[in-house]
C-alpha cells in the first residue's frame, strides 16, 4: 500500500477532468465541485482542510490546505501545491488534473509515514488566465498572506502538468538554444527554478536520483524563458521563499496543452505513477534529514 497507485491516479484524473470537466470561474460549479472532491478526499484520509476563501470575478473561491505536521521540526514546513483550476475551454486533464492527482496520492501516503520536518499540502484555486500573475490568482493570494504571518517555509513545490511521457525522439521541444543541452526525447520530468532557488531545487534533483532511475533533467535559469515561471512558484519567488517547479514542460512536449483535447486518455499513467513515487519517496528522505543549513 506503501507507493503510488496508477488506479488512484486515474481515477483522479477522470473524476476532475472527465466527469467534472472544465472548471474555472466561468463554470463556477464544477469548479466548486473540483473544490468539493479534493475537499472530500483528504478528509476521508483524516486530514483537518482548511479553507482560504476570497472573491474573484464575483465567485467565491477557495485554496485549500493540509498539514501532516512534522515529529520534531513542527515548525519547518515543506510545502507541495497544485493548481485546481482548467483553462478556459479545456477540461485540465494534464494541467492540471495530473498535479492534483499526484498532491493527493502524496498525502495519502504520508498519512502512513511520519516525517521529523512539516509538510503542507495545498491546492490552489485561480492558477490559469485571467488570474495568471495578478494579485488574484490562488497562489498569490495564499503566498502573500503566508508571508504576512511568518509561515516558517523551507520551500515550495509546484507540481504542474507532469502526466505526459513519450519514448519517440524528437517528442521534446525546447526554448532556443536550450535543445542542444538536453535530450529530445520526452520521457523524463523537469526541475525548473530561478537563479536564487537554484541550491534547494539541485538538492532535491540530487535526493530523487538517489531514490529512483527515473529520468530526470533540471535548470535554474532567468524567470523570462517561457515557461520557467508559469505556474504557481512564481508567487512565492515574488514574496522571498525559495521554489521551483516540477513538470513535464507541458507545450514543450504535450501536443494538447491548453486544448478541448486534454482529456484524461492522453496521460501516460504508468510512467506518470513511477515518477510519482520517485516524488513520495524524494519527500520521505528530504522531511527526514537532518538540516545542515537551518
Amino acid at each position: 500500500m506503501n507507493e503510488i497507485s496508477i488506479q488512484r491516479l486515474r481515477t483522479h484524473v477522470y473524476e476532475l477532468a472527465g466527469k467534472i470537466g472544465e472548471h474555472n470561474v466561468f463554470h463556477p460549479d464544477a469548479l466548486h465541485a473540483g473544490e468539493a472532491y479534493i475537499t472530500q478526499e483528504w478528509r476521508q484520509q483524516g486530514y483537518d482542510v482548511r479553507k482560504q476563501t476570497y472573491t474573484a470575478q464575483g465567485i467565491e473561491c477557495a485554496n485549500l490546505e493540509i498539514t501532516r505536521t512534522g515529529n520534531s521540526r513542527s515548525n519547518d514546513v515543506i510545502l507541495i501545491g497544485a493548481h485546481y483550476d482548467s483553462v478556459l475551454g479545456s477540461p485540465g486533464a494534464n494541467d492540471n488534473g495530473s498535479g492534483v492527482a499526484a498532491l493527493l496520492e502524496l498525502s495519502r501516503l504520508f498519512q502512513d509515514v511520519a516525517p521529523e520536518t512539516s509538510l503542507r499540502f495545498v491546492a490552489f484555486v485561480n492558477e490559469e488566465p485571467p488570474f495568471f500573475f495578478w494579485p488574484s490568482m490562488g497562489s498569490m493570494v495564499y503566498a502573500k498572506a503566508a508571508k504576512q504571518r511568518g509561515d516558517p517555509i523551507r520551500f515550495m513545490i509546484s507540481l504542474e502538468t507532469i502526466g505526459c511521457y513519450r519514448n519517440q525522439q524528437g517528442s521534446q521541444t525546447y526554448p532556443p538554444l536550450l535543445k542542444y543541452f538536453y535530450p529530445d526525447t520526452g520521457n523524463f520530468i523537469t526541475f525548473v527554478s530561478n537563479l536564487p532557488s537554484r541550491r534547494i531545487m539541485r538538492e532535491c534533483v540530487r535526493v530523487f536520483s538517489t531514490v529512483t532511475d527515473f529520468p530526470v533533467q533540471s535548470i535554474a535559469t532567468l524567470a523570462l524563458v517561457p515557461g520557467v515561471s508559469w505556474s504557481d512558484h512564481l508567487a512565492f519567488w515574488r514574496h522571498g521563499y525559495k521554489a521551483f517547479m516540477i513538470t513535464d514542460t507541458a507545450f514543450y512536449r504535450y501536443p494538447y496543452y491548453h486544448t478541448a483535447q486534454d482529456t484524461p486518455d492522453k496521460l501516460n499513467y504508468v510512467p506518470f505513477a513511477e515518477m510519482t513515487n520517485g516524488l513520495f519517496l524524494m519527500l520521505s528522505r528530504l522531511a527526514n534529514a537532518v538540516r545542515r543549513n537551518p
